[in-house]
């Protein structure tokens, strides 16, 4: 016969096997969600759109952000991290990323909202590479499942212009 001890580690050695089977079918299974996020934002106002001591350009916006994240959802979502960044190419960087607003979405019925805000962060370009420059709002989401891998995705909004002149 066996010992005690034995059988103990064959028990929980089971058990673990089970759970990680159980959570690699969780994780699988969010393959199967059909999730149409939506979005859209606007610009109310440019605040102000001036050049700093140093010589880096600044700009403060109004945004009206309209978004529905609902379908991101599913059973094994712990929450949603979503952010708002402006996006422009200069001579020196192909791909410029600034930080405008971000939140965690941590329920469902959190998800549709609706919110008109000045950026939270600071939009500074280091240089003056921003007059009359033309820019994308992108709306980045990351899930955060409760087991499994997290994934991110984002939309798109094209076609915005910074003034020819410091405000």
């Amino acid at each position: 016969m066996h010992s005690s001890g034995y059988r103990a580690n064959a028990l929980l050695t089971f058990s673990v096997t089970i759970l990680a089977f159980m959570c690699a079918i969780v994780s699988f299974s969010d393959n199967f969600s059909n999730q149409t996020p939506s979005a859209q934002i606007q610009i109310l106002n440019i605040n102000w759109f001036q050049k700093q001591p140093p010589g880096n350009d600044e700009v403060s916006l109004t945004l009206n952000i309209t978004a529905d994240l609902q379908s991101l959802f599913t059973w094994n979502t712990k929450q949603v991290f979503t952010f708002v960044a402006a996006e422009y190419k200069t001579s020196e960087n192909s791909l410029n990323q600034v930080s405008l607003w971000d939140a965690i979405i941590p329920e469902k019925e959190h998800a549709k909202f609706w919110i008109q805000i000045s950026n939270k962060y600071r939009f500074i370009d280091q240089g003056h590479n921003l007059r009359g420059k033309y820019f994308n709002l992108t709306l980045h989401w990351h899930v955060m499942p409760k087991t499994g891998k997290m994934f991110a995705d984002k939309i798109v909004m094209s076609g915005y212009r910074l003034p020819d002149a410091y405000r």
